[in-house]
């Protein structure tokens, strides 16, 4: 089989480390995997072993996903989406998939509606329909309104075979945060959540005993390294490590940091370091809840809650009732309340690590593989 996956991070990389998760599993599986890239470049994930096509880069402005800037920091013109749009078709009609993967259109990316509807008739017009498939995280933004709801079904019904939905029913369904009518719920199929393989311990032994400080591959983090820094100067015995993602700046961090903390950039072994630390310090995006829940690690969250954004909260607030968990809300962010939060879940200790329920990636090619053995 032939499977391409489309997808373009616009704030964090949490969207395309989840498509390279679910393109190794294909590789594993011993299909040709095609990711077509319309983010930033990343070189913290590990794309190694994967053919990854680079659209021309956007990003959005902050937390609004309307605006959309390009790698040189302006508003993208007519020009640049023409572009991407192109190249977006015509790495379709090189690789003739099979299938085809659009990572959270049409519930989410409105605005690159119209590469991925270029994208969605050009595949319609192939020699050979491929099986075209959404690829959704456990819990997703709210529509605006009924009407925009209304036109994501509409397209879903209209282009796809199905809609992946990488989380457990048991515990999060996609109508917690998204409206299913009649014609979206028959198209729907869990797969559990998709993550890599749980890491194994750090072969330098790097993070063990330490408090690590993360938030993702975007530039989001600034409050919550601020905070960070300073509860660093009221835990005094204990060693912290902040890992910087993209657009942070380390030189001032560096130049703030007490000394009993670490600053540098966001690292590829983080979740290897994970499996050592004494607790986590970190948002509650989808790829790094899994990596918690993975690791067991003891565990403070900062939902990121910028502009309308309820996603991290709705998550968060999910795991809020485990053990070694605790959550702070962006408005109760100081520096006291941040300190007692991380000796609180280091007193909690660690928690068992769950031995199933991740296997959404593996399950996914499945489910693709047979709709598209049954199509041929």
């Amino acid at each position: 089989m032939r499977a391409m996956i489309v997808v373009t991070h616009l704030l964090g990389t949490g969207h395309l480390a989840r498509a390279l998760t679910l393109g190794r599993a294909f590789a594993e599986a011993g299909h040709a995997v095609r990711i077509v890239s319309g983010g930033r470049p990343a070189p913290q994930l590990d794309a190694s072993g994967l053919e990854l096509v680079q659209l021309p880069p956007l990003q959005s402005d902050d937390t609004d996903f309307a605006r959309l800037l390009d790698d040189n920091g302006a508003v993208a013109g007519p020009e640049t989406l023409d572009t991407r749009r192109r190249q977006l078709c015509e790495a379709l009609a090189r690789f003739a998939p099979d299938i085809l993967i659009t990572e959270l259109f049409p519930f989410g990316r409105r605005s690159l509606a119209g590469e991925f509807l270029a994208l969605l008739d050009a595949a319609k017009a192939l020699p050979r329909l491929p099986v075209i498939l959404a690829s959704l995280r456990d819990i997703l933004a709210p529509p605006s309104s009924p009407a925009k709801a209304a036109r994501t079904e509409a397209q879903v019904t209209r282009y796809y075979d199905a809609v992946l939905v990488h989380s457990d029913p048991r515990l999060t369904r996609l109508e917690q945060s998204w409206p299913v009518g009649a014609a979206l719920a028959p198209r729907l199929r869990y797969t559990g959540y998709v993550a890599p393989p749980p890491p194994a311990p750090h072969p330098q032994a790097l993070g063990t005993g330490e408090i690590l400080v993360s938030a993702g591959g975007g530039a989001v983090g600034g409050p919550l390294f601020a905070a960070a820094i300073a509860a660093a100067r009221l835990l005094p015995d204990r060693s912290w490590r902040l890992l910087v993602g993209g657009g942070g700046d380390l030189a001032a961090l560096r130049a703030d940091a007490p000394r009993n903390l670490t600053v540098e950039p966001a690292r590829p072994d983080f979740r290897q370091m994970l499996t050592g630390a004494a607790a986590s310090v970190s948002l509650c995006g989808y790829n790094t809840a899994l990596d918690l829940l993975q690791t067991g690690v003891p565990a403070v969250l900062v939902p990121f809650d910028a502009g309308r954004e309820v996603e991290q909260g709705l998550r968060a607030d999910s795991l809020a009732s485990l053990p070694g968990i605790r959550v702070l809300r962006s408005a109760e962010l100081i520096p006291a309340a941040l300190a007692q939060a991380v000796a609180d879940v280091i007193a909690a200790g660690r928690r068992p690590v769950p031995d199933a329920g991740f296997d959404g990636a593996a399950r996914s090619v499945a489910l693709a593989c047979a709709m598209a053995e049954a199509r041929a």
